[in-house]
């Protein structure tokens, strides 16, 4: 069967190749086509382009290179059309995939769309685009469940991809050694983001940080679609960039300053304390509240529908509060505690094993239909 996957960031990169990898076990001659990443290629041939070139966040961003959007609509329609699938899987990224998702069944070709879209948090509207042209609803936390009840769409929570990608993970017992890291220095992991802009905001504060406490080791976790220069220009001193080997840093680290995105879920799973930070285009931001309904940014925060861990927002993030949040999340610090008891109830509620094997088997029995 021919397969056809729309991943546009780092983190749909990620989960792309778990579902290669599955759905390759259970049908031997899968041929892929695909958008996304380094981590995608590396499970199959196929990949048609990546996705530093398209990930793009932000209303303003967004606005200014519409063009180039458009560009690659047009292309990927092409690609498809030319490929002929058995069916288009789309991974987040809901303002390019939903449109991906209309042509697909325009041309009468079956749809999955592998982590829902968050119309809980803002464009409810696109539900409907959901009714109207996906097949199938792959849903990866489990307060999505009750909220997809109310849509006619063929919605089914899988379990979260991530649990299984770190259940999966082996630390290196030589990992500070490899890496050139002070042996006596605790780590603290650094997780600015994926895109230049995220990094371009978050980082120097981090760098701050670790000017302010010369004990620790400081270590950023380096997007792959990051060249090493482009950090440079931040870098300060007790500091180390590291490509590659987030876990390897998480299950060192013994706190962490985190861009919010999936990296919060992460470092949660690995019981890793943490402060979340994000800083937007400040009129990107202001256009946000007016129609963002959620009250929280980070994964952790909604999954619990509680302020588990500190978002600094906009202009909460100074350097002033990210210290004192940073001492109070430490093992000694006050909220610590309090903090690895949410990190537990977290990762009860997404007990799911499994997540990238049910969702192949899904896909490929949707196709046999």
């Amino acid at each position: 069967m021919k397969y056809f996957i729309v991943a546009g960031e780092a983190s749909g990169d990620l989960h792309g190749a778990n579902l290669i990898k599955a759905i390759k076990q259970k049908d031997a001659q899968a041929e892929f086509q695909f958008w996304g990443g380094d981590l995608m290629q590396a499970q199959a041939h196929g990949l048609l382009m990546h996705y530093n070139q398209t990930a793009i966040m932000g209303f303003v961003e967004v606005l200014l290179k519409i063009r180039t959007i458009l560009g690659f609509l047009t292309l990927c329609k092409k690609q498809i059309t030319t490929f002929k699938p058995d069916v288009v899987i789309l991974i987040d990224y809901p303002g390019f995939n939903l449109r991906i998702a209309e042509f697909a069944k325009q041309q009468n070709i079956k749809t999955v769309y592998y982590i829902a879209p968050k119309v809980w948090a803002w464009k409810e509207n696109r539900a409907k685009k959901l009714e109207k042209f996906v097949d199938e609803l792959l849903l990866i936390f489990p307060f999505e469940v009750s909220y997809f009840k109310k849509w006619k769409v063929k919605a089914t929570y899988i379990g979260n991809p991530l649990l299984d990608e770190i259940n999966a993970f082996v630390p290196d017992p030589d990992f500070k050694t490899k890496n050139n890291l002070t042996p006596q220095k605790p780590i603290i992991a650094l997780l600015p983001g994926s895109r230049k802009q995220e990094i371009s905001t978050t980082l120097p504060n981090m760098m701050l940080l670790a000017q302010a406490y010369p004990n620790y080791e400081f270590v950023i976790c380096a997007a792959p679609s990051i060249k090493p220069e482009f950090y440079q220009t931040f870098i300060g001193p007790n500091t180390k960039i590291i490509y590659n080997k987030t876990y390897e840093v998480l299950h060192l680290a013994k706190a962490a300053i985190v861009c919010s995105g999936t990296a919060t879920l992460e470092t949660a799973l690995f019981k890793v304390p943490q402060v979340c930070a994000y800083v937007a285009n400040q009129i990107s931001y202001v256009i946000a509240k007016q129609f963002v309904k959620i009250k929280y940014i980070s994964l952790v925060n909604l999954n619990l529908d509680k302020p588990a861990i500190t978002e600094l927002i906009q202009n909460d993030y100074t350097l002033q509060r990210l210290k004192q949040e940073f001492e109070a999340v430490l093992p000694s610090g006050s909220k610590h505690e309090a903090l690895m008891q949410d990190y537990a109830t977290l990762a009860t509620e997404l007990n799911k094993q499994g997540a990238s094997n049910n969702a192949a088997q899904i896909i490929t029995d949707l196709i046999k239909k």
